[in-house]
């Protein structure tokens, strides 16, 4: 029944908190805090200024860092499989509505329309990326990273997850 609970305290919230973590705050504290008593008031701004200082998204940390201490291991899987599940409903929902009308002339300026948009996105990412890496470690490393990079990732066709783990290492182990 616990299981059960700490799904919901994270569901609710996750179908009615629009806008994400920062809108869904208080939702999981009136759920933690009020309904089911799991943590004091004090508790959950705790719990809450680890997750902000914690990288990543801070919904799904409070979820599993709340349904360990209510459930253990298996009540973290629940609290943060319960703060996904909305978002992943929509997205399988959404895109089955997608497939079915993919030919659509509509869906099809849409997706030529959005294309640009995500591409200077990308381009403003790496921008930001560079500029901090520069500033960072200087301009030497960072155009040595990005040549072995390049040639790792086009020339011997090495996989992405291994050129990250690689930059991650190095960052560890030279810079860090």
């Amino acid at each position: 029944m616990i299981y059960w609970k700490i799904f919901l305290a994270f569901f609710i919230p996750g179908v009615l908190g629009y806008g994400g973590g920062p809108a869904s705050i208080p939702l999981v504290e009136n759920e933690v805090v009020d309904r089911y008593h799991w943590l004091s008031v004090n508790e959950f701004s705790e719990v809450l200024a680890l997750g902000n200082a914690l990288p990543g998204p801070i919904a799904t940390k409070m979820s599993g860092y709340i349904g360990y201490q209510v459930g253990g291991v298996f009540g973290a899987f629940v609290g943060v499989f319960a703060t996904i599940a909305p978002s992943l409903i929509l997205m399988i929902a959404l895109l089955a509505l997608l497939m079915k009308f993919k030919n659509s002339p509509k869906v099809k300026l849409l997706t030529n329309l959005v294309r640009p948009a995500i591409a200077v996105l990308l381009g403003i990412m790496a921008y930001d990326f560079f500029k901090d890496s520069y500033h960072g470690i200087g301009w030497l490393q960072t155009l040595a990273i990005v040549v072995v990079s390049f040639l790792l990732l086009q020339k011997w066709k090495v996989h992405p997850a291994y050129v990250i783990g690689a930059a991650l290492v190095y960052g560890a182990v030279f810079l860090g």
